[in-house]
């Protein structure tokens, strides 16, 4: 049976993710990897403040924005870090449509660069 929040308190957790995100002395980033993390395709530094809460979704501002990529695949998870690097949110899913991070194109190769369109994701 899955657990259920009310509103209010999920809106509360979602806004304390954005405070850990921006708890460093920089902003945080957006990693995009391949299948367990296996390789890091593309990073993109997120904007301080990363983003805003409505309800229980945390939107990410200013997208979109560009990656360059030093190592060509097939991106299917993201992770968002502080700036000191420690993991703050991982399991984002990364798509071109209907993802947490959407993208555009499936495929990264290397030396390209890849638009992040968008990036939000909701509470469970």
């Amino acid at each position: 049976m899955a657990v259920n929040y009310r509103a209010s308190l999920k809106t509360t957790r979602m806004n304390a993710v954005v405070t850990d995100i921006d708890s460093g002395a920089g902003a945080g980033t957006l990693e995009l990897c391949t299948a367990g993390y296996a390789a890091v395709l593309g990073v993109v530094t997120l904007n301080d403040p990363c983003g805003t809460v409505s309800g229980s979704v945390l939107t990410f501002s200013g997208f979109p924005k560009a990656a360059s990529s030093v190592v060509a695949g097939t991106p299917v998870l993201a992770r968002i870090k502080e700036s000191g690097g420690t993991v703050i949110v991982d399991g984002l899913t990364v798509g071109t449509s209907g993802t947490d991070v959407v993208l555009s194109s499936a495929t990264i190769s290397s030396g390209n660069t890849v638009t992040i369109s968008s990036a939000a994701f909701t509470h469970a």
